[in-house]
């Protein structure tokens, strides 16, 4: 879908143009070539120069129909790699909606930022792929995706970086694998079906796959997974990914909360809090795809993936509030709420990880608790380490993604809230404060 390219010896009259343009109606492009098309939007540009505002401008020119597409960036001082990944997204959908099917991006140099020129020409590739992406399963398409977004750049740019379209639409192309899953709805994608899926999807990309179904799991003592289970007529699984082993070290983990259905159990959530939770398996689908995206790149790592995929439902064997479980750590564990049921697929996978695995660094990523978003909101996830550095990396990461996380404390004081006079640690916290 992305091509990275030179600017063309002249423009093509077929292929409709996107330009961007900031709130004081400047049109930011680099080449004379687009002169004449700068000078078309100019007169109009500052009334969609706001950041999510699009025009779409059909002209006649001496070379025949023209199409313009503008896009508001907002303040100039203001840009940055967030801001270009948005606005790219906002022309592709104006480009879906007038069923376009090719267009070709001039890519700015805004040079009153301080975003480098290939951060800015990532981030703006990132956005058209990202913003392509729809969900049509189960629903026709209301205006088909495009089919190719070519990104005019500078000479020296498109000589400078032949791969970067490709490593673009690699990560792209993950982050869509994901959307799919976590949009699919969990009675199309029960434990044992989706690990079925994630097996297929990580050996097509050449990493090695074990699963490990609910015989194996009790034999082995996952005690605290399989609680989360019990309500369930549908077993278990464990999804075991490995990538780049002949690294040898260090070994990064990554863990990803896979809960297929999440009705709360005996804990049961209301409606309007259950009917979205076929997305509890988004961290489970988030590590596949990133384990997928990693392979096809080829990137010198050594990465182990554990997804444990569950489905918690309320049955007359489910477990209840109260009852208590040794966890594969060998400590015992009582569970006060059914419906924190996350940390409990999460501690048994941890600990077969570190044990089987000695990693490193290990990451798990969990959509795990709504105190999360009381805290800071929908769109930015909370991160807690016990490794500072990493939290930087992650954070800084997250600023140049438009992943934003944020680090959260971890008081040693806390853990108070977590004892339990008949077992070594309670699955809630005392307090209904603090998550």
């Amino acid at each position: 879908m992305l091509t990275i390219e030179p600017y063309p010896v002249s423009m093509p009259p077929t292929t409709p143009l996107v330009l961007l343009c900031d709130e004081d109606g400047t049109v930011f492009h680099p080449h004379p070539l687009l002169e004449e098309a700068t000078q078309r939007a100019r007169g109009i540009s500052g009334c969609c120069g706001k950041s999510g505002q699009t025009l779409v401008l059909l002209q006649e020119t001496e070379k025949g129909p023209m199409t313009t597409v503008i896009v508001g960036v907002g303040k100039s001082a203001e840009i940055d790699s967030d801001r270009i990944r948005t606005a790219l997204g906002d022309a592709v959908h104006a480009c879906m909606r007038h069923r376009m099917s090719r267009v070709a991006v001039a890519v700015p140099e805004c040079r009153s930022s301080a975003i480098p020129l290939l951060e800015l020409v990532q981030a703006a590739m990132e956005g058209a792929c990202l913003g392509n992406y729809r969900f049509t399963r189960y629903k026709e398409a209301e205006h088909p995706p495009l089919e190719e977004v070519r990104f005019w750049v500078t000479d020296g740019l498109a000589q400078q970086q032949p791969r970067l379209a490709f490593e673009v639409e690699i990560r792209c192309q993950g982050t869509c694998l994901a959307r799919d899953w976590v949009n699919t709805p969990s009675n199309d994608k029960k434990p044992a079906f989706l690990a079925d899926r994630f097996v297929q999807e990580a050996r097509s990309a050449g990493i090695e796959t074990t699963v490990l179904d609910e015989t194996t799991l009790r034999q082995l003592q996952f005690n605290t997974l399989l609680a989360v289970s019990a309500g369930s007529n549908e077993p278990p699984r464990l999804v075991l990914l490995e990538y780049g082993s002949a690294f040898g070290e260090p070994v990064t983990a990554l863990i990803g909360k896979g809960i297929t259905f999440d009705s709360g159990g005996l804990n049961l959530k209301s409606g309007e809090s259950m009917s979205d939770m076929k997305i509890d398996m988004a961290g489970a689908a988030a590590v596949v795809a990133t384990m997928i995206a990693a392979a096809r790149l080829k990137l010198p790592l050594h990465l182990v993936g554990a997804v444990p995929l569950v489905e918690n439902m309320p049955s007359g064997t489910s477990t209840r509030p109260g009852d208590i479980v040794r966890s594969l750590s060998g400590k015992t564990v009582e569970i006060n709420n059914t419906d924190a049921e996350g940390r409990l697929i999460l501690a048994d996978t941890l600990s077969y990880v570190q044990t089987t695995y000695h990693p490193n660094t290990c990451i798990d990523i969990a959509t795990l608790t709504g105190a999360c978003m009381v805290g800071l909101g929908e769109r930015i996830a909370g991160l807690f380490g016990t490794d500072e550095e990493l939290l930087k990396q992650l954070t800084e990461s997250g600023r140049r993604t438009g992943e934003r996380c944020w680090p959260m404390p971890m008081p040693k004081d806390y853990r108070e809230f977590l004892k339990t006079e008949t077992a070594d640690i309670s699955n809630m916290s005392s307090s209904k404060w603090g998550g």
